[in-house]
């Protein structure tokens, strides 16, 4: 069986799932103190670098995405799938787990 090379350009969501690079955590508090690796929460902000076509509808339409490549999103804490490519941080999820928009 051959090997496959996994880069961002290579990762193409289907139906209507996107792929979201996840934005760096805070590396201090709101009143400067630094945090240990241990003590960062997982961001719940990325951004889209990949989407799929949509939604398949009940009679074989495609459904419009709301959100498309390059837009900055928040998306919910535990959702979707944690992917680690060329040791950048992305997350793998559904169209209905993204939360809003960021402007």
């Amino acid at each position: 069986m051959a090997a496959v090379a996994l880069n961002v350009s290579t990762v193409k969501p289907l139906g209507d799932r996107v792929f979201i690079k996840v934005s760096e955590s805070e590396e201090k508090t709101a009143g400067g103190i630094l945090l240990p690796d241990t003590a960062k929460e997982k961001p719940q902000v990325g951004e889209i670098v990949a989407a799929g076509p949509g939604k398949r509808n009940d009679d074989g339409s495609r459904a419009e995405m709301e959100v498309k490549v390059g837009d900055k999103v928040l998306y919910s804490k535990y959702a979707g799938t944690d992917i680690k490519l060329s040791g950048e941080e992305f997350v793998l999820l559904a169209e209905k787990d993204i939360l809003a928009v960021v402007g």
